[in-house]
């Protein structure tokens, strides 16, 4: 079952006092591009990836923020889909702060001309999308639901036995392959009874091969 999909931000968005990150995530680094309210630069920083030392980045920014006169009632991250799954969101949110998963599908590219493909490059086209969907502008991105623990985990037998069909079928399709290379058609490896069948194929397969 998919997630549902949240097309557009109903809250108001006040960017004066909006603290507001993206993050590019790999296995070995996070990148995390803010825009912090009252200051002029567009904040990049690279950690380690963890969530005490993305808790510590943005408390910094904040107090930046507070520094340069704004008081800051919001703090939003946000990060594409992927293979770190909702774990930081729910981190996150447990926190107080108001994090989304970007549906990786959804964040609209140019299909004209071939496009670059760095993390800097990402990040600052996750922040534009991000800054359009808060501001309740359809058509920039759609956010997935953020599940609960439970709930994930109660997907997670249907997840393993889409993965055994999936395994089960291309082991199948290797098998009839292979047959089709001998010759045998209208075998099918996956009923009880195949063995007993290749047992009339077994003698011509043979004398294939012996002659």
């Amino acid at each position: 079952m998919q997630q549902p999909e949240i097309g557009r931000s109903t809250a108001t968005f006040v960017p004066e006092e909006t603290l507001v990150a993206v993050i590019e995530m790999s296995l070995s680094t996070w990148l995390v591009a803010g825009l912090v309210p009252g200051v002029d630069r567009r904040p990049l920083k690279k950690l380690s990836p963890d969530e005490n030392d993305l808790l510590l980045l943005l408390d910094g920014w904040r107090c930046e923020a507070m520094a340069a006169g704004r008081t800051i009632t919001r703090v939003v991250v946000a990060y594409e889909s992927g293979r770190d799954g909702f774990w930081l969101a729910r981190w996150l949110r447990a926190r107080g702060i108001e994090a989304h998963v970007i549906h990786a599908s959804s964040v609209a590219v140019s299909r004209e001309r071939r496009r670059a493909k760095t993390d800097r490059l990402d990040t600052a086209l996750l922040t534009r999308v991000l800054l359009g969907w808060l501001r309740g502008e359809p058509g920039h991105c759609s956010m997935v639901a953020v599940p609960g623990i439970e709930e994930e985990d109660a997907k997670r037998p249907t997840r393993e036995r889409e993965n055994l069909i999936a395994e089960r079928t291309r082991i199948v399709n290797r098998m009839k392959a292979t047959f089709a290379r001998l010759g045998i058609r209208n075998v099918n490896p996956a009923l009880r009874k195949t063995a007993e069948r290749l047992d009339v194929h077994r003698p011509a397969t043979l004398g294939q091969f012996q002659g």
